[in-house]
């Protein structure tokens, strides 16, 4: 029961918030909707049952005009269940998709607010494959809940209508047995019961561990999805490398965790279907031969004895719903757990952006400088870099160097406000613009106008403007392919890609440019080149740089070197010649 309870608590915190959101006069005047059309189905089948009676008495009384009238009765009936079913069906498919867009949107903005699936990966708690939990299981979620919901209503309201029908035939038809009969009250609805309740019970002992293998099957398939990805983006260095047998043969260890849990699965299934699939056969005549010893004693019409059949067939159905739907429910609970997980894994980087003590980034207008008091540490607390009272004014050009793992560009995250370990302050002008150039720069499919606009909107700047930028970073060739939509990352070479993100710095001017070794895979000539362009195209912009060549002394005024001093890095500063 505690299970239980933690269960629907989970269903309740992942359901409830749409139908309460902005959205939520059309999502709850839908779902009325589908309910109604439920309720009204169930109606029909309550005049389908006692139709029924009247149907069979006229064959059996061989009335021709009776048998006419029903027949037109049925018609009647039939078109209005068509109807519903039809219109049930498409506002339940409405209301699907907008409750998983909203859904969707909410989940996605908490996922991407703030860098907040940085933190969730430097805490080590990121969940398995996010983009299956927001593209799928959300889809998955949204479909099985109404489904089981609606269903679930349907159900009750179907056995509370029936059981007043069986519970009244088992008076006019009481049990005969061994040529006597046995007023038992409601015989007919206690035989459905029990009839339902052992089913139940055996559907669930055997189906059980159908819960835990769909969930780590949803697991084990985006890992191997996961792992082609990646193989299709690397594949290059695949090639190069020449990797594939090694490549073939990782992949094919995730595959045997797809294949063994999916046989798994498969067992599980075969057990319940023999079961799930003999217990339906069963149903089909069980009814029939509960009440057939009354009929053979001609105590009832051949009428009652098929809506006697029918009733008690729509309440054992009813009180069978949870066999009849035992696979849906465990997928079900396994997308619940999903969903669950990534809500917390969600709700912990948020927390981590909100503990302290921790790097916080604040603004004030009383300074043009970007200042820096920071004690930068690792995720297990440890010491990094000590940056006391650094300041960077307009115009600084300034170059960071240290040896590989020193902690440069963790610094840089610090001051950028995405890395929440460590202590102090960073202090930017109000209004300041501060953009990152890491060393591979991030290019989204889609147009190439988009790439180079990122993270503005597309189309934000001119098309002239951006090809004369291009043309500037040494890319002319590209200006007439703007409009061009495509996997650029795998177009373009690593100096293409990094003189784009030299363009897309321009583009966007912003007051402070880090470049994380932004413009490595170029040769000296062409970084020394950009690094004009960007004293020219945006002079007052302070330029800070973690670069390694020699060559770089000649572009900047200031040079910080991150020494080891104990348990940590400490930044010492020096002099250089004026910048060209």
């Amino acid at each position: 029961m505690n299970g239980l309870g933690s269960t629907l608590s989970t269903i309740w915190r992942l359901f409830i918030p749409y139908f309460r959101s902005e959205d939520r006069i059309a999502g709850r005047s839908l779902l009325a909707a589908v309910i109604t059309i439920e309720l009204s189905i169930v109606g029909i089948n309550v005049l389908l049952n006692q139709w029924s009676n009247r149907f069979y008495n006229a064959l059996q009384q061989y009335a021709w005009d009776d048998f006419v009238e029903q027949l037109l009765i049925f018609c009647a009936l039939a078109a209005c269940y068509i109807v519903l079913a039809v219109y049930q069906l498409y506002l339940n498919q409405w209301l699907q998709i907008r409750w998983r867009q909203w859904m969707t949107q909410r989940y996605l903005g908490h996922w991407l607010d703030s860098a907040n699936h940085y933190r969730m990966q430097l805490l080590g708690d990121r969940p398995d494959n996010p983009d299956q939990r927001i593209a799928e299981d959300i889809q998955l979620f949204v479909d099985r809940t109404l489904r089981i919901v609606v269903g679930l209503l349907g159900a009750l309201v179907s056995l509370a209508s029936f059981i007043v029908i069986l519970w009244a035939l088992s008076d006019q038809a009481p049990l005969h047995l061994f040529g006597a009969d046995w007023p038992i009250p409601g015989y007919l609805v206690w035989a459905a019961l029990i009839y339902a309740a052992v089913g139940t019970t055996i559907t669930h002992l055997i189906g059980r561990p159908l819960i835990r293998l769909n969930f780590d099957q949803q697991r084990y398939e985006a890992d191997f999805r996961f792992n082609l990805v990646r193989a299709r983006e690397h594949s290059e260095q695949i090639a190069l490398m020449a990797g594939e047998p090694t490549e073939r043969l990782r992949l094919m260890d995730r595959f045997a965790n797809v294949v063994g849990n999916w046989r798994n699965i498969m067992t599980r299934t075969k057990r319940l279907t023999f079961f799930t699939a003999g217990y339906s056969q069963i149903s089909a005549i069980f009814p029939i031969l509960v009440i057939s010893p009354a009929f053979f004693a001609r105590h009832l019409s051949l009428g009652f004895l098929t809506q006697t059949a029918s009733a008690f067939g729509s309440v054992q159905t009813a009180l069978s719903f949870f066999i009849n739907i035992y696979q849906t429910l465990a997928e079900w609970r396994a997308v619940i757990e999903r969903l669950s997980g990534f809500d917390v894994a969600i709700a912990n980087g948020q927390a981590l952006a909100a503990a302290r003590p921790g790097v916080s980034v604040t603004t004030t207008g009383k300074a043009p400088e970007l200042r820096v008091d920071a004690d930068v540490q690792l995720p297990n607390g440890d010491p990094l870099v000590n940056a006391p009272d650094l300041a960077f004014g307009p115009g600084d050009r300034v170059l960071v160097s240290g040896q590989s793992g020193s902690g440069k560009s963790t610094l840089f995250r610090a001051i950028g406000g995405i890395w929440p370990f460590g202590t102090g302050t960073v202090v930017m002008p109000d209004g300041a613009r501060v953009m990152v150039l890491p060393q591979k720069p991030y290019l989204p499919v889609g147009s190439l106008q988009a790439a180079i606009s990122y993270p503005s909107v597309p189309g934000a700047f001119p098309p002239d403007r951006v090809c004369d930028v291009l043309e500037a970073v040494g890319l002319p060739a590209l200006a007439p392919r703007l409009d061009e939509p495509a996997h650029w990352e795998r177009i373009l070479s690593p100096g293409e890609q990094q003189r784009l993100a030299v363009a897309r710095a321009i583009l966007q001017t912003p007051d402070f440019l880090f470049l994380d070794e932004a413009t490595a895979s170029l040769d000296e000539d062409a970084e020394a080149a950009l690094y004009r362009l960007l004293h020219e195209r945006i002079p007052r912009a302070t330029i800070i740089s973690i670069g390694h060549r020699s060559t770089l002394r000649a572009f900047h005024q200031r040079h910080l070197r991150l020494d080891r001093h104990g348990d940590r890095q400490e930044v010492r500063e020096t002099a250089l010649k004026a910048a060209e």
